[in-house]
C-alpha cells in the first residue's frame, strides 16, 4: 500500500459537537431560545445525504458541499420555525462555515503523523477543497494533499469518487486503503478495488448511536483508533 485515504465527517472530525458548538453561539448572539444545539445539528445533518442524492442521481448538476450545506441550513432554520430572511446573509454564511471549523477526534493528529511517515495521507471526502483546507489549517491536520469532491465531481458512494481519486494520485486502487467509520463507505470502496480499514466512532451521532458500532464485513483492517491503525498498517 502506498496511500491511506480518509473519510472526514465522523471518521476524522467530530461534526456533531462541533456544529452544535457553533449553533449554540449563533442562537446566543441572536437571542434565540428553546433550541437544543445538538438537535439542530442532527436535523441539519439529516439533510446531508438527501441533498447529495440530487447530484448523484443526475437530477442536479454537481455543486460543492458548501452550497448544499447552505441550502440545508436554510431548510433547517425553517424546520425550527426561524425565517432565514430574518438573519443577515453574512451571519448565515458564517454559521454554514461551522463545517470548516470542526475538531478532530483525540487520536487523529498523532495517528495521522505516524501514518504520514509511511504513506500518502489525504481525505477522500464529500467536502469541498476550501472546506477541507480551512479545517486542516485550523486543526493542524497534516494531509499530504487536499482532495475534495469537486476534484472528481462525484459524491461518495459513487464509484467515480474512489476511482477518480485514485487516478488523481496516479495509483491503482489496490495500493490504497480507505479508512472510515462507516461500513457503507468501506463497502463502496471495496467494490472499487481499494483495501479497507474500519475505525469505529461510537459517539459520532451522540450517546444513543445505533449504527456503525462494529464492522459489518471482514475489512482488511479493524482498529480501535488511528494510533492502533497506524501500527497495523506499518506492520
Amino acid at each position: 500500500m502506498r496511500a491511506a485515504l480518509f473519510d472526514v465527517f465522523g471518521t476524522v472530525v467530530d461534526w456533531r459537537n462541533g456544529v452544535a458548538r457553533e449553533v449554540d453561539a449563533f442562537t446566543a448572539r441572536h437571542a434565540i431560545s428553546g433550541i437544543d444545539p445538538h438537535v439542530f445539528a442532527d436535523a441539519w445533518r439529516r439533510r446531508y445525504s438527501p441533498s447529495m442524492e440530487e447530484v448523484r442521481s443526475g437530477r442536479r448538476p454537481f455543486v460543492k458541499l458548501d452550497v448544499l450545506h447552505f441550502e440545508s441550513l436554510q431548510a433547517t432554520l425553517a424546520e425550527f420555525k426561524l425565517d432565514p430572511k430574518d438573519f443577515a446573509e453574512a451571519a448565515l454564511r458564517d454559521l454554514n462555515h461551522a463545517w470548516h471549523r470542526l475538531d478532530p477526534w483525540p487520536d487523529v493528529l498523532a495517528g495521522l503523523q505516524q501514518m504520514k511517515s509511511s504513506f500518502i495521507i489525504a481525505p477522500l471526502s464529500n467536502g469541498n477543497v476550501s472546506l477541507l483546507l480551512n479545517m486542516a489549517k485550523r486543526a493542524g491536520i497534516p494531509w499530504d494533499a487536499i482532495l475534495g469532491a469537486e476534484v472528481v465531481a462525484a459524491y461518495k458512494p459513487m464509484p467515480e469518487s474512489y476511482l477518480k481519486t485514485a487516478a488523481v494520485l496516479d495509483l491503482p486502487p489496490s495500493e490504497i486503503v480507505m479508512v472510515a467509520a462507516h461500513n457503507g463507505d468501506l463497502a463502496a470502496a471495496r467494490v472499487c478495488g481499494l483495501r479497507t480499514a474500519f475505525v469505529p466512532r461510537p459517539t459520532e451521532h451522540g450517546p444513543n448511536q445505533t449504527t456503525d458500532l462494529k464492522p459489518e464485513q471482514d475489512w482488511d483492517f479493524t482498529a480501535t483508533d488511528f494510533n492502533a491503525l497506524a501500527q497495523q498498517l506499518r506492520g
